[in-house]
């Protein structure tokens, strides 16, 4: 017989969770000391002691140990729930392999961002757009679906497009369901269904360019917006995003190198303090 430090020692469970087995039924001591308190333990209970510290090791809970411990066929349980929470690690691995390719994606767009709002490459500038001719549709969606309305725009205009394409943007915050229209600039044409064309008013406005995958454009705009800021000038929807190069119909590019000019379009005669 074993004193409870003695089996300690032995099974490398402490004496804190030795007591805390034995009050959650799991590991009993053979005796007790009526006088006394102190619990022995038969030899015959460091295997079990062991198999214990083992199923917890791998996470399973004192409510699942119990269950296969009170098993008639012990061994059997035991291999099948080891299958099983071999299943369960087997498949936590693999999440955390995907969390972690893609928290090394975000920290290189997060390093390349960075490097983008600090070039001297792009700056903000200010300049007057002129008016020109647009088939628009418009679109209540998510951003991610606006290629859908391009890929629409194109079908019907693309032999009288003239100039890249742009989007207008009319939610003054972030919205998941978005309020925008897709713009191809055309020579000429009529309306047709959802797709109207129409005259587009110029108009000045704060232009930035971002190079660049669109889910990183949201650095480019808070640089364009802190300059408006500084320069006093009230904005104005919708502001405008041109497409001087990104995916192509056929073949997509590399998205690091994709060119959006950003246009946040100004209240002629405005300024705030």
């Amino acid at each position: 017989m074993f004193t409870i430090g003695e089996f300690s020692k032995i099974t490398g469970l402490s004496i804190k969770t030795l007591r805390f087995y034995h009050e959650e039924g799991l590991l009993v001591p053979t005796s007790i000391d009526d006088a006394t308190g102190y619990r022995f333990y038969d030899g015959s209970l460091v295997e079990l002691a062991r198999t214990i510290a083992f199923l917890k090791s791998l996470e399973f809970s004192l409510a699942e140990i119990r269950e296969i411990l009170g098993r008639e066929q012990n061994e059997a349980a035991l291999v099948a729930a080891l299958e099983r929470q071999r299943k369960v690690i087997d498949e936590r691995i693999r999440k955390l392999r995907a969390v972690a390719k893609s928290l090394d994606q975000f920290l290189q767009e997060q390093r390349e961002g960075k490097m983008l709002t600090t070039t001297t490459e792009f700056q903000c500038e200010e300049k007057t757009l002129p008016p020109m001719k647009v088939a628009a549709l418009r679109m209540h969606a998510p951003f991610s679906e606006c290629g859908k309305g391009f890929s629409q725009l194109g079908r019907a205009f693309w032999s009288k497009s003239n100039g890249p394409p742009l989007m207008l943007c009319y939610d003054g915050e972030y919205q998941e369901v978005a309020n925008y229209e897709v713009c191809f600039p055309v020579k000429g044409g009529q309306s047709t269904g959802q797709i109207e064309v129409r005259d587009l008013p110029g108009g000045r406005c704060v232009s930035l360019l971002h190079k660049g995958p669109y889910d990183q454009i949201s650095r480019s705009y808070a640089k364009a917006m802190a300059y408006a800021k500084e320069k006093g000038h009230a904005l104005k929807l919708p502001c405008r995003e041109v497409y001087l190069k990104g995916p192509g119909m056929i073949f997509r590019g590399n998205p690091k190198n994709y060119l959006t000019e950003i246009q946040l379009m100004v209240e002629d005669g405005v300024t705030k303090p």
